[in-house]
This record gives structure tokens, C-alpha cells and sequence, in this order.
């Protein structure tokens, strides 16, 4: 079993920032892949970024350039920079890890006022 546990979110104004964090602990194998997700009221959960645990990175393209995704392996940690936020990023942003399975946060909300 993995538990993940996300941090960071809040209110800001459009063209602020955010670092949102994520703890991972219990059975976490050093080789696995671990990404943030978002889900927008009335829609669908949707793929901000992932991560392998070789540092191989994949991003939405609304998010392209402006947010970054990291990880601190000895940490069992995992990050998303948000940089230049936009209304249209307003939603609760969740945590995900996968080895074998699933594993999703209790997610962190992000409102970006206009």
C-alpha cells in the first residue's frame, strides 16, 4: 500500500504562482511513475504531468511552459511548480503514483481568481 499525501494549494490571483508538494509513503518502490492529475468542477479528471523515477517527464499542453514537475527520490516526495496561473487551472489537483497499481491523494484545491 501506498499513501499519498498533497499540500500547497490555495487561492491566488491569475499570473501568480503555486508549489504544490506530495508525500509518498508506506510500500514505495524506487521505480515507479508518479504524476499530478486535475479535475475542474463538472468535468473530467484530467493529466497535468508525470514523472518517472528516471526523471523522464510528460506535460499537458495547457500546461506546457509554465508549469514543472519534480521529484526528490530519497524524499519519497514529488512537486508541481506552478508558474503565470490562469482561471482556466482552477480545480483540485491530485497526487498519483503507479507500480503495479493505482494510487491517488486525497487532492489539494487551486482556485486562480481573475
Amino acid at each position: 500500500q501506498v499513501q499519498l499525501v498533497e499540500s500547497g494549494g490555495g487561492l491566488v490571483q491569475a499570473g501568480g504562482s503555486l508549489r504544490l508538494s506530495c508525500a509518498a509513503s508506506g510500500t514505495v518502490f524506487s521505480i515507479n511513475l508518479m504524476g499530478w492529475y486535475r479535475q475542474a468542477p463538472g468535468k473530467q479528471r484530467e493529466l497535468v504531468a508525470t514523472i518517472t523515477s528516471g526523471g523522464s517527464t510528460n506535460y499537458a499542453d495547457s500546461v506546457k511552459g509554465r508549469f514543472t514537475i519534480a521529484r526528490d527520490n530519497a524524499k519519497n516526495a514529488l512537486y508541481l511548480q506552478m508558474n503565470s496561473l490562469k482561471p482556466e487551472d482552477t480545480a483540485v489537483y491530485y497526487c498519483y503514483y503507479w507500480r503495479t497499481k493505482d494510487y491517488w491523494g486525497q487532492g489539494t484545491q487551486v482556485i486562480v481568481s481573475s
